[in-house]
Order: C-alpha cells, then sequence, then structure tokens
C-alpha cells in the first residue's frame, strides 16, 4: 500500500478528507471504491501522525434525471425535482427518496470499518445559509464563471447564463429552469418547458432570493464550495471526473479563480467494472453493494479495493462466475503472505500492508489475523452443500486441532457467505449433487478415462491425499503420469461423482467427501459395468 503511505508522507498540518455521493438510485459494489480508498488514505494519515477529519457527503439537492427507477405515474411529477423532494418509492420509513438510497449506502460503511467524523446532507446546508456567500460570489463574477466553461471545458454558455438553479415556486423543480438576472439580492428565473430532454418544466417564471435553501448552484460550482465550507485539503474522486476539461479540473479553476481558495490535492481512481462496462447508479445497473456486502464479507469486500492501486480497474462479475471464490483465494493468499508463509504467484511489494488496510480495524492485530487458519472458500461452499457433514468438525479435523474463537468466527462467515453465494450468484457447475449410485454416465467414458481413474485411486490410496490443494496437485501429477489431457481427466471425474462432465474445483470436491467413498467410486467407475437388470436385456435382445 505504498501509494498511500507515500501521500500520508507529503502532506503536513491538519487534513481534511472528503467525498459525497449523489443517491440518484440504487447505489452499486462500485460506488464503494471512494470511500474504502478515503478510509486507507485517512488510516495513512493518522498513522503518521496528521491529525485528520473524514467527512461524508450525500449531494441530494441534485435533479432526479433517473427515469427508470421512478413507478411510471411519477415520472412526469418528479423528474426534474430535488432528490431531497421526491417522495420515497418504497415504503420503509424514509422521508424521500434521496434519504431512501442514501441511508442504505451509507449503512454499510460501519461494517466495513468505514467511520467518517460526521456526514452532511446537502438538503440541510443550503437552507441553514452556510452557502449563501459562495451562491453570491459565484452570481457577482457569472462572467469569470462562463470564460470558465468556455476555456476549460469548452462549454459555451448564453451571455445571459447565471450559475444557478433555482427551485420553483411553481412546480418544485430545480433541473428545468435557468436563471438570466441577478440584481445584488434577487435573481430572474424561467422554468422552461424544453430546457432539458429528460424533465419538463412548468412555464413559471419571477424574481425570488437565491438564498436560504430557495436554490442550489451547478454541481461544478457546488463542488468547488464544498471545499471552501468543508476546508477540504484531501478529495480524490473517479477517473471519470478527473479527465481533461471534466468536472474536477473545471471546478479547480472556478475555486482559484471565483472563489479564491486552493483545491484539494485530488487521487482520481478506476472504476470497478462489470463485464468490462462501468456500472450506473443512476441507471441501476450493476450488483447492488448492500447486496454483495450481504454475501462477500467485509475484509473480503475490503479487499476487492485495496488489492488495487487507486489507478488501476477492477474486473468484478458476481453473477454466474467464480469471482467471489478468486476473491477469497486472493484474500487468503495476502493472509498467508503477511504471516511470513510462501505463497505461490507474484505479489505486490509489501503484501501485509495490503492485508493490514483490508481488516477492519486500524487497530487490528495484524499478525494475529494473518496466522488464523482459513478453510478455502471453495471446500466451504462444497461441505455445506453435503448432507450430514459436519462443517465445524470437519474443518477443524483438516487444521489438526481445536479451531480458536476468531478461527471459528471466520468459517461461521465463510459458512453463511458460501451458502448465499450458492443461492444467488454460483455458476451452475458450482452447484453440488454427488450422486449416491454409480451414474449412468460413466458408460459413456474412454479406456483411457477409466484407466486414468483407477490409476488415481492407486496413488490416493498410497498418499492418503486430505486437502483440496493435495488432491488437486495429485490429480494432475496421475494425468500427466497417465498422458491423459486434462480435460478428459477432470471429465472422467466429474462423469464419476456427478453423472455430468463438469463440476466445481475437482480436488476440493474430493477433499470435501470420505476417502473410502471416494476410492470406492474411482474404482467402480475405473472397472464399470452394466448392472444386471441391463446384462439380461441385452441377453434377451430388448433395449436396457
Amino acid at each position: 500500500m505504498d501509494w498511500a503511505d507515500e501521500l500520508a508522507a507529503s502532506v503536513s498540518g491538519p487534513q481534511v478528507v472528503n467525498d459525497s455521493k449523489t443517491p440518484s438510485g440504487t447505489v452499486h459494489v462500485g460506488s464503494l471504491r471512494g470511500p474504502v480508498i478515503l478510509d486507507v488514505i485517512v488510516r495513512a494519515l493518522r498513522a503518521n501522525g496528521i491529525v485528520t477529519t473524514y467527512l461524508y457527503g450525500v449531494d441530494d439537492m441534485d435533479p432526479m434525471d433517473a427515469q427508470a427507477l421512478l413507478t411510471p405515474d411519477a415520472v412526469e411529477r418528479e423528474m426534474g425535482r430535488p432528490l431531497a423532494s421526491i417522495p420515497d418509492q418504497v415504503d420503509d420509513g424514509h422521508p424521500s427518496y434521496a434519504r431512501h438510497h442514501g441511508q442504505i449506502f451509507i449503512d454499510i460503511f460501519a461494517g466495513l470499518g468505514i467511520r467518517p467524523d460526521r456526514y452532511y446532507w446537502m438538503s440541510e446546508i443550503y437552507p441553514s445559509g452556510r452557502l449563501d456567500p459562495y451562491i453570491r460570489l459565484a452570481l457577482d463574477r457569472a462572467a469569470d464563471v462562463r470564460e470558465i466553461y468556455r476555456r476549460v471545458a469548452n462549454v459555451q454558455h448564453p451571455a445571459e447564463w447565471h450559475p444557478l438553479q433555482v427551485v420553483c415556486e411553481n412546480c418544485g423543480k430545480i433541473g428545468t429552469n435557468i436563471v438570466t438576472r441577478w440584481d445584488g439580492e434577487r435573481v430572474y428565473y424561467e422554468c422552461r418547458p424544453a430546457l432539458v430532454a429528460w424533465a419538463r418544466g412548468c412555464g413559471h417564471s419571477g424574481w425570488i432570493s437565491p438564498f436560504g435553501g430557495n436554490a442550489k448552484l451547478p454541481w461544478n460550482l457546488e463542488w468547488a464550495a464544498q471545499w471552501g465550507l468543508l476546508r477540504v485539503t484531501i478529495e480524490p474522486c473517479g477517473k471519470d471526473l478527473s479527465t481533461a476539461g471534466g468536472s474536477r479540473e473545471r471546478s479547480d479553476a472556478i475555486a482559484r479563480e471565483v472563489f479564491d481558495l486552493e483545491p484539494p490535492l485530488n487521487v482520481p481512481y478506476e472504476f470497478l467494472n462489470v463485464g468490462g462496462r462501468k456500472m450506473s447508479t443512476s441507471k441501476g445497473k450493476g450488483a447492488a453493494a448492500h447486496e454483495i456486502a450481504e454475501v462477500v464479507p467485509p475484509e473480503q469486500l475490503r479487499f476487492l479495493f485495496v488489492r488495487h492501486r487507486p489507478n488501476t480497474a477492477i474486473e468484478f462479475d458476481p453473477d454466474g462466475t467464480d469471482a467471489i471464490p478468486r476473491l477469497f483465494d486472493e484474500f487468503d493468499k495476502f493472509a498467508a503472505a503477511a504471516a511470513g508463509r510462501e505463497v505461490r504467484g507474484e505479489l505486490p511489494p509489501n503484501p501485509e500492508r495490503v492485508f493490514a488496510y483490508a481488516l477492519l480495524s486500524p487497530d487490528s492485530d495484524v499478525a494475529g489475523e494473518a496466522a488464523a487458519f482459513r478453510p478455502s472458500f471453495s471446500h466451504v461452499a462444497l461441505l455445506v452443500q453435503i448432507p450430514g457433514v459436519d462443517v465445524h468438525a470437519r474443518i477443524a479435523a483438516e487444521k489438526g486441532s481445536e479451531l480458536t474463537e476468531r478461527e471459528t468466527e471466520i468459517l461461521t462467515q465463510r459458512i453463511s457467505a458460501a451458502e448465499k453465494w450458492l443461492a444467488s450468484y454460483a455458476p451452475e457447475n458450482a452447484r453440488l449433487a454427488v450422486q449416491e449410485g454409480l451414474p449412468r454416465e460413466v458408460a459413456a467414458l474412454g479406456e483411457d478415462q477409466r484407466l486414468y481413474l483407477g490409476a488415481l485411486a492407486l496413488r490416493a490410496e498410497e498418499e492418503h491425499p486430505a486437502s483440496g490443494e493435495a488432491w488437486q496437485a495429485l490429480i494432475f501429477s496421475v494425468a500427466s503420469g497417465a498422458a491423459i489431457p486434462q480435460g478428459r481427466a477432470f471429465g472422467a471425474l466429474y462423469f464419476a461423482l456427478l453423472g455430468r462432465p463438469n463440476g466445481p474445483r475437482a480436488g476440493w470436491l474430493l477433499a470435501s467427501l470420505s476417502p473410502e467413498f471416494v476410492l470406492r467410486r474411482l474404482r467402480d467407475a475405473a472397472g464399470w459395468r452394466p448392472p444386471e437388470a441391463e446384462l439380461a436385456a441385452v441377453r434377451e435382445g430388448r433395449e436396457p
């Protein structure tokens, strides 16, 4: 985690770290990357002895522009209104649409060890009057703002345009009006029917005071005003906002040239993609953060984001893939490295720092956590599907001693995660149904496959593999010695146990079953012959 430590070493004096989110819809899991990155920065700063304040805001005065997430009857009425003014679409006690989606997202934070010192809602800040001085500056320097948009982003606003959005006194919409005049105390606005394509204004116009919650600044100006109001010194943001001419560059220029303040340090970060595509909150696309948090335990979910530098895109598609088991495997590899054990594959420098930042508390016992026995997630997912198996007893036997209290907690957590993964996200080949009798499909096995199964049974009887890793190594070793393609070797195993050509990781599947059962099944499949009833049918000239 050199990047966070380097950042902490590069600054001095008290720091204010800030982030915010527009609650325009169901918040996807990718939106957690920002809060986790900020939490890592805060930990690094504090570990370096720097007094640090962590703020998190909800931009709930933004206009509603996500038609797909409204009920059909609400589209005409609500599109363009402030998110904080829209009734909740779900009757669950939240006072508004914004509070519903914003609070569900915020509620995930504590479980991930993310604890901002203070939350703020823009729908509370505007009425308080704390942003009124920034509104006045923006209006007084409207010509400068227009020039910044033209110079930085090549956006040409008309000469009458003023940087403000008024809450229409007639229809309550904020995204459909334009401010065209400012007399020093009041603004003149028009709620135009066709100002934007995604909402329809009511046609009302008039003079109104822009202060005390009657209006909001456009996003680029609001962002810069937040920095000044909250005295922000560090604020990372997504790469889409950090492009040349993008929101961050515009807001930086507005901060300096309109509000006379230095913008905070930026740490641009990449997206979390599903299937190579960025998730979308406003369109309701992507794995919902609160749903993923119910399946993936907090340490692994933090690890998903801290495993990579902020400027690295992350691919994560939990639906119908093995993405979640692979996430656990990678976490366990970092834990092993942090404990000083040898691991396969390349790791970044200082893997123990990555592991430490994945833990929920900056005060965690890193060495103790790293040394804890962690059974493979895939193995646990197999065990929970086998009737009559005492998973805790089986894992303790594989460890070779009683599980500690912490190890029992880890196992219980993984059992719950495995059950939820199997119910919601697992691919079909991860679902286990070991057949009690020899499957009929073994009739299709080739001679090379039967010889392979017999050889595997002989080696297993000699070597007594117990773990998934040991079985997996033996499977490959016997296949290599028998000169059978790996695909045919694994196919033979799956046909013998499951009656189908594919399944979960074979080594862990075999390790989850009793050794006696495995040896008997391998031998039976190797020496397969039709049951007596079928032999009788053949003798009598009938179809079996």
